[in-house]
């Protein structure tokens, strides 16, 4: 049922995603959806809840190396569209982000992603901080929103502009960001 919200979000947009179209685009009555969904916003809330499960999935998947060089990017990679499939979802999620600014039922859903979110980059900085690789000056509190700050801009001009933020693009631009926050140099 997800995949089909999301489909038909792709093809004709959140706003036509009616109970009708996804029942359509599922292969099943609108009785049947009904049945499980009383309201469209616990039908939307569901599959907005499944974008962020597939990307807790692939993080909880990672088999990461122990060095942080490797394992940053390697995870920030399951965050960025940096295939057709992460960019398809990555497109569906910018439209619940826009409907939860009116939908506090999707509202709430956005906002624990946001702070799962935020999570991955404090934990970033407390490895990079934990291991005295991170410049001594730097306000880590700044560093945290400016490293969220960087994925979630490359996130949206991939979606916008794929030609141009490329999978390469994002994973330099990663690995750059990375370099600046630390005292060595490692071959990235």
């Amino acid at each position: 049922m997800a995949e089909a919200t999301w489909r038909v979000i792709r093809k004709i947009g959140l706003d036509q995603a009616s109970v009708r179209n996804i029942a359509d685009e599922a292969g099943l009555s609108v009785g049947s959806m009904r049945h499980y969904f009383t309201t469209h916003s616990e039908l939307l809330s569901y599959a907005m809840k499944k974008v962020s499960e597939k990307v807790r999935e692939r993080i909880a998947g990672i088999a990461y190396s122990g060095d942080l060089f490797i394992d940053i990017p390697l995870l920030l990679d399951e965050v960025l569209p940096t295939n057709e499939e992460k960019r398809h979802e990555m497109e569906v999620w910018f439209a619940f982000v826009v409907k939860s600014l009116s939908d506090p039922s999707l509202g709430l859903h956005r906002s624990e992603v946001d702070d799962d979110l935020r999570h991955i980059f404090i934990a970033i900085m407390n490895g990079l901080t934990a291991i005295d690789l991170v410049l001594p000056d730097l306000d880590i509190s700044l560093e945290i929103e400016r490293f969220y700050a960087l994925i979630d801009g490359l996130a949206i001009h991939a979606v916008l502009r794929p030609d141009v933020v490329t999978t390469d693009m994002m994973r330099n631009v990663v690995k750059r960001h990375l370099l600046t926050l630390c005292r060595l140099q490692p071959g990235l």
